[in-house]
């Protein structure tokens, strides 16, 4: 059973997402703050794939993205850095990503590469559905890898049921019609979107992502969803660390008090 499939079977409340930038904030810190993530009680590890141009992401993950480039870290790196990363880190993995840098890589090559070293699913925020269901679901079925969809308060009931019949572990809920980034706590408006696609009674478990940073925020998702997705207030959390593991753990045991 895909890992994803086993946490959500197990777990069906308060699940926890934490994304971060492989090779941010410096070029080797992709397995220990992995480490740090799975010691501070996440139940999922989101790793970004740093890209030039991160068309879904806000100022914050845009200069993560950047800064790891700069470092030097590439997806050939990416894979050579995760080599046995299973040995310990039990936690499901997922790489998000933009397709330019997978499309160059070779799509079966980096679906290979994803089954070797341990990945379990794939959000790619740029891949159309229908091209997705035409050229790429056999092979990620055929590595085992989940293909996970975002929605947003902007998706017909049509599209979110088509979505949900074709996504595999869960269904990405972007929060707002913007890009990643913390904002202020939850709107009504908000409210009402998570309330309209809850009573769907989609088959998928969802996690809302996009605004969560704390405690109130995560609790406040978690009313209305399996859990919640944090990304942005992290990478504002890591990135003048000057004790990861610990500065982590003590962040993410805020969010889940």
């Amino acid at each position: 059973m895909n890992r994803i499939n086993y946490l959500f079977n197990t777990k069906k409340e308060r699940v926890l997402s934490i994304y971060f930038t492989a090779g941010f904030p410096k070029l080797e810190d992709t397995l220990p703050v992995m480490e740090a993530i799975q010691a501070g009680g996440a139940d999922i590890i989101e790793i970004g794939v740093p890209y030039s141009d991160p068309i879904a992401d806000g100022p914050t993950i845009q200069d993560s993205n950047l800064i790891a480039l700069e470092n030097g870290m590439s997806l050939k790196k990416l894979f050579e850095q995760l080599v046995g990363f299973r040995a310990k880190i039990h936690l499901p993995v997922v790489l998000m990503g933009y397709l330019n840098p997978i499309m160059q890589y070779g799509m079966e090559a980096f679906c290979k590469k994803c089954k070797e070293v341990g990945i379990d699913g794939l959000i790619l925020p740029d891949l159309p559905m229908q091209q997705y269901l035409d050229e790429f679901k056999e092979l990620f079925e055929e590595y085992g890898l989940f293909n996970i969809f975002l929605i947003s308060p902007q998706t017909s009931e049509k599209r979110i049921r088509e979505i949900d019949q074709n996504s595999n572990g869960f269904i990405y809920m972007v929060s707002s019609h913007s890009i990643t980034g913390a904002k202020t706590g939850i709107t009504e408006e908000q409210i009402a979107y998570f309330e309209r696609v809850e009573a769907m009674n989609l088959k998928n478990p969802r996690l809302i992502g996009f605004g969560i940073s704390d405690a109130e925020t995560f609790t406040t998702a978690s009313q209305y969803s399996n859990g919640a997705i944090i990304g942005s207030a992290f990478i504002k959390k890591i990135k003048d660390s000057q004790n990861l593991s610990q500065d982590i753990q003590d962040y993410l045991k805020g969010v889940k008090a």
